[in-house]
């Protein structure tokens, strides 16, 4: 996908600082963006959505907050019900940034539950929490996979809080154990994809146009 060329971009260093003086991230934060999918039922009447954030920011904070910030990556339909206020430089209400792939590249652990975006973020490799804690009625009466969910993601599914904080808490010792399910995943999603994606898009749709730029970066390069 030419979207995820960013997360093989060469200086991720360079840009990762970037994107975290752009969001006002102290440097020396390691970075949480949880990022959870639309749920159909979250409505009170037409036109109008309720907002309740699972994760529990008072406790995120007080056991997280000197190494990590959290960020939070919400539908639209429901961001602008959101309240952080009280979590200041912990929490960075993230719904509206425009390209989710730079935060991906900023964050050094993905929590999400049944969002598309675990098939994205395994491009960089990182830990993924799924925090599922509606995985039944999920499953059963509100939309449903087509496959084998927990069977597939390579990654531990957490229903509660405090089990979230205590795997990020160790998470380099516990996220070993899924690297095998981890490898699996990668080759199954990730293997067609090497950075040049947007590339191969435009030699196919403007080739005399790609061939244009390919002999003026090869001339600038002699």
């Amino acid at each position: 996908y030419p979207r995820n060329d960013l997360l093989y971009a060469d200086d991720q260093a360079g840009l990762i600082s970037e994107i975290k003086a752009r969001l006002d991230i102290p440097a020396d934060k390691k970075v949480v963006l949880y990022a959870p999918t639309w749920r159909d039922d979250e409505f009170i009447a037409r036109g109008k959505y309720r907002f309740d954030l699972q994760l529990d920011l008072n406790e995120m904070q007080a056991r997280l907050g000197d190494d990590y910030v959290v960020l939070l990556r919400m539908h639209y339909l429901i961001a602008q019900n959101m309240d952080i206020s009280g979590h200041e430089g912990f929490a960075y209400d993230v719904s509206s940034y425009g390209d989710i792939a730079e935060l991906y590249l900023v964050s050094d652990v993905l929590i999400t539950d049944y969002s598309s975006v675990f098939f994205d973020y395994a491009h960089l490799q990182r830990p993924m929490i799924f925090f599922t804690y509606d995985l039944e009625k999920y499953a059963s009466t509100l939309r449903g996979f087509y496959f084998d969910f927990e069977a597939v993601v390579p990654g531990p599914l957490l229903k509660e809080t405090d089990q979230v904080i205590d795997y990020i808490e160790q998470i380099d010792t516990k996220s070993v154990a899924y690297q095998e399910k981890y490898d699996r995943f990668l080759e199954r999603f990730c293997s067609l994809d090497d950075g040049t994606a947007s590339e191969r898009v435009l030699a196919e749709l403007f080739p005399s146009t790609a061939q244009s730029t390919i002999e003026d970066e090869t001339t600038e390069t002699e």
